[in-house]
């Protein structure tokens, strides 16, 4: 789960990191240091695609795109835990379900069902990303198909804020692996079917270095919304020995990326920001269709001044998947965010035109409403 940031200062963002990044939309306390938090977030959406309709016209749909619930925990100032839900589109599923152990800023130790390390879009999932546009899971495939579920694995991280001010963070972890979605099996599959193949864990991290502020906390935010000057490089990767196993063959897997951003305040004016990330995939040459090279790029720029009871954020979107099939798949955004209380109550509209090598081109227009208690 994430952390609720409101562009209220990254101050306030460190002291909720402590908890693991719950949500406290309501807190009980026990006493010193022991709480329990609970709230709750959705995004709903109603879309427009072409020849999304029966009859091969606009398709007109509203849809529940994340109907999330989240718990949080203290034990102690050093125990903690969240427990978080997600809405699947036919039930409710356990999202995260972790103890955290936090020895200091510099070291955490996180055990259980959570996000493992990666890109900056993955980590900072649809809730926390420019528009939500990382679901589409054209450049960033990480979280799109891997793991058990919206991209999250059974395992344990180590993590922490390092350096000056906090600004070197890193996390490492082991993970049950086996991505899902892209025709691997699980193991439990592969054995059921005969196939040989060690139970060797993944293996994933990340390295991140803030330039200007620091971004405190294990999961990543896709953008300030003029709460902040980051000039931030993030490496990721994640590797497993037989993370591929399919009937024919088995392989290994691997992924690697490099991120940027670049969010600058302009006193009196807004800020503006501009974002990019490099990606490689490889499945062992056995899984093709999602092997190859990903890119994206985007910009933003959020006004000073409200209008009404928020704020304007104008942004564009290119992102591509160059597969080892020779099929590219591109997708351009270009939209507005209408900010009302940073990303716990937002509107969007994009348009999106996706090409995919060899098929007719799709478009849609999107309006999204985001709320989080």
């Amino acid at each position: 789960m994430r952390v609720k940031r409101g562009c209220k200062g990254l101050l306030a963002a460190a002291a909720v990191a402590a908890i693991g990044n719950a949500y406290a939309g309501a807190t009980v306390n026990f006493g010193q240091d022991k709480s329990v938090s609970v709230g709750f977030g959705l995004r709903e959406s109603y879309t427009s695609a072409e020849n999304g309709a029966p009859d091969g016209g606009r398709s007109n749909d509203f849809n529940l795109d994340s109907g999330r619930l989240f718990f949080g925990a203290s034990l102690n100032k050093n125990i903690k835990g969240m427990f978080n839900t997600e809405w699947d589109g036919d039930k409710i599923r356990v999202l995260d379900a972790a103890g955290q152990f936090a020895f200091s800023p510099e070291f955490n130790i996180w055990a259980g069902r959570l996000l493992s390390p990666s890109d900056r879009a993955n980590m900072a999932g649809p809730y926390y990303s420019l528009g939500g546009g990382y679901w589409a899971g054209v450049a960033s495939r990480y979280g799109y198909n891997g793991g058990i579920f919206r991209g999250r694995d059974d395992g344990v991280v180590v993590w922490g804020n390092a350096g000056d001010g906090g600004r070197l963070g890193y996390s490492f972890g082991a993970f049950e692996g086996h991505t899902f979605g892209i025709g691997s099996l699980t193991q439990n599959q592969a054995k059921a079917a005969g196939i040989k193949a060690d139970d060797a864990l993944m293996y994933a991290g990340r390295i991140q270095y803030d330039f200007w502020d620091a971004e405190p906390g294990y999961y990543g935010t896709g953008n300030y919304l003029g709460g902040a000057d980051i000039l931030a490089i993030g490496v990721a990767g994640r590797s497993q020995k037989d993370g591929i196993l399919t009937v024919g063959k088995v392989g290994d897997y691997s992924s690697y990326n490099v991120d940027f951003l670049l969010e600058k305040r302009i006193k009196g004016a807004g800020a503006f920001a501009v974002e990019a990330a490099w990606y490689k995939y490889d499945t062992d040459d056995i899984i093709k269709a999602e092997q190859g090279k990903a890119y994206s790029a985007g910009a933003s720029y959020i006004f000073e001044d409200k209008a009404g009871w928020g704020k304007f954020q104008p942004f564009v979107r290119w992102q591509k998947f160059a597969a080892d099939t020779n099929i590219d798949t591109k997708q351009y955004d270009v939209g507005t965010n209408y900010i009302i209380d940073g990303y716990n109550a937002q509107i969007s509209a994009v348009y999106s035109k996706t090409k995919i090598t060899g098929a007719a081109d799709n478009d849609k227009f999107s309006i999204a409403l985001q709320l989080q208690y």
